[in-house]
């Protein structure tokens, strides 16, 4: 849909689109889904099978079509078999993610098997995410896709370790990658990078507000906004863009 003087009103209505959320058990993930249900999105929820339980009361609180799924981001079969039982699917908002803080990388102990495990679901996860979504948008001509990148992915971070910057900085340039190849076909693929966030991910790992230019930490609901304009009407002309929500903290 091309966003006119006619149309203007519809600009942030997702009442047309079948939005997939991954890792909707989370501060982001959740606050994302209770942000699309409000504005009409049709909804399917999926996280690992640990977070189930919060999944599924999730779902409850949600007016509209919802539909819950398990899914581990890293099995590739998994991930299409998913795709594939709630097709046609126009927009993803991508906010799984994991972040060990395990930063001395010096230590002979420095753990390489969780290295690869942050890499698995940060940057393997994402790619089976778009190569099971995308051919179906591109065939149709339409489709949204919203990553979750990170200031990490920028600077270095501010608390995270090694693995988490790199796998960051690693969605960054695959956004860039996927949305040269999507945009012929009226497809759009986005990123948000979220600084400093109050969530359980952040949660007891000295982040300092204070430290930050606004003296407080974003919130997931701060972060959902940014996801639901990417998987909107409203982002149609927006592509291969990297949307830093950071609150001062880094300005490009």
């Amino acid at each position: 849909m091309h966003i006119s003087r006619e149309n203007a009103s519809q600009a942030f209505d997702l009442s047309h689109t079948h939005l997939l959320i991954t890792g909707a058990a989370g501060g982001i993930g959740s606050a994302t889904a209770r942000l699309c249900s409000q504005l009409g999105a049709r909804l399917v929820l999926t996280d690992i099978e640990q977070n189930q339980s919060a999944l599924e009361q999730l779902a409850h609180s949600l007016k509209g079509q919802v539909a819950v799924e398990c899914c581990d981001l890293t099995q590739r079969a998994q991930v299409e078999a998913l795709v594939t039982r709630h097709d046609p699917l126009t927009a993803l908002a991508d906010t799984a993610g994991i972040c060990p803080y395990d930063d001395d990388w010096l230590s002979p102990t420095w753990n390489d098997v969780e290295f690869m495990r942050v890499m698995q679901v940060n940057v393997l996860g994402p790619i089976n995410l778009v190569r099971a979504i995308l051919p179906g948008m591109m065939e149709r001509k339409h489709g949204r896709i919203a990553l979750c990148g990170s200031i990490a992915g920028w600077t270095g971070g501010l608390r995270a370790g090694p693995h988490y910057s790199a796998s960051k900085g690693g969605v960054h340039a695959l956004v860039r990658w996927f949305a040269q190849r999507a945009a012929p076909h009226h497809v759009t693929v986005n990123a948000v990078a979220p600084g400093p966030i109050e969530t359980g991910m952040t949660a007891g790992h000295g982040y300092d507000a204070n430290a930050y230019p606004m003296k407080r930490m974003g919130q997931p609901e701060e972060i959902a906004s940014m996801l639901a304009y990417l998987c909107s009407p409203a982002a149609g002309f927006v592509s291969g863009a990297i949307m830093d929500v950071n609150g001062g903290t880094l300005m490009r």
